[in-house]
């Protein structure tokens, strides 16, 4: 599972990011408690949204991929 989150990440959501200046990177994920880390990048890293693009963007593009195996995305 940690593998396809990753390739997920990198593959689908990493894009977006990108072309808005910013990044992200896959840092964990934990089978038991659902919960994904990321480190966010570039513009991302500073931005006064980056918290709405984690809940709102992030973490609901892997809910709806994976269902509740990812039950909540935080930063690293």
């Amino acid at each position: 599972m940690k593998e396809d989150i990753r390739k997920y990440i990198e593959e689908k959501i990493r894009p977006f990011l990108v072309a808005d200046g910013g990044n992200i990177q896959f840092v964990d994920y934990d089978e038991n408690t659902g919960i994904v880390k990321v480190e966010l990048q570039g513009a991302c890293a500073h931005c006064a949204g980056a918290l709405m693009t984690l809940q709102y963007g992030v973490e609901e593009a892997l809910k709806e991929k994976f269902g509740d195996k990812v039950r909540k995305v935080t930063l690293a």
